[in-house]
């Protein structure tokens, strides 16, 4: 059974820094991409980030790229969100799913790549 807990939201000003964990259990997920993604208040589901398996290949969605780093370190079976320069538009709840494949696929973007999903961590940026 794959597990992935989320951790590190929270309440932050705008222009701060959050940093979310996942933590994954039940498989080793150095085979897998991971991604992120992010659901606003009355907004449907988004793309974030991913990674590959082994951290080679990074893709970011536009709205935080600059500003957000995906990592990971599969000897720990975690994976990092790092964001930077946090505006209101960035509060929603943060997911991470698990990827069927190593790589990063033209369909990252799409929930439908992901077999597995964390339950989520609160991110609000107060203005």
């Amino acid at each position: 059974q794959v597990q992935l807990v989320e951790s590190g939201g929270g309440l932050v000003q705008a222009g701060g820094s959050l940093r979310l964990s996942c933590a994954a259990s039940g498989r080793t997920i150095s085979r897998y991409a991971v991604g992120w993604f992010r659901q606003a208040p009355g907004k449907e589901r988004e793309f974030v980030a991913a990674i590959s398996g082994l951290g080679l290949t990074k893709y970011y969605a536009d709205s935080v790229k600059g500003r957000f780093t995906i990592s990971r370190d599969n000897d720990k079976n975690t994976m990092y969100l790092q964001m930077n320069s946090l505006g209101p538009e960035d509060t929603a709840v943060y997911y991470c799913a698990l990827d069927r494949l190593p790589v990063i696929a033209q369909t990252v973007v799409q929930e439908r790549q992901y077999d597995y999903w964390g339950q989520g961590t609160q991110v609000t940026v107060s203005s």
